[in-house]
């Protein structure tokens, strides 16, 4: 499944024009105790490239992309995680804290 989960997290680079900092499992699997049909919930924080932070029009600041009933991926863009970790977003606290860190 590592690479099944590489594979998907350079495929969104590629898709999405973006560059994946941090991606680690959050749930079950992270802490010790999945069930037999838990999938993988692998989160990521990301960056754009220098243009789309100059444009006036913020574009989206979330990735969501459900790959099937085994795996998905969804991720924050850099400075809304920055705003949500200065905010104590226990959710990204528990990203960073995962012990399953795959990049």
């Amino acid at each position: 499944m590592h690479a099944r989960i590489q594979t998907a997290l350079h495929q969104l680079e590629a898709t999405h024009h973006i560059r994946i900092l941090y991606a680690c499992e959050s749930g079950s699997r992270a802490w010790g105790f999945p069930s037999p049909d838990s999938d993988y919930d692998v989160r990521f924080l990301y960056s754009h490239s220098p243009d789309w932070y100059l444009t006036l029009d913020a574009g989206p600041d979330t990735l969501n992309f459900p790959v099937d009933n085994e795996l998905d991926l969804a991720g924050w863009e850099l400075r809304k995680a920055l705003k949500l970790l200065r905010g104590g977003n226990a959710a990204l606290f528990e990203w960073l804290q995962s012990p399953v860190v795959y990049r």
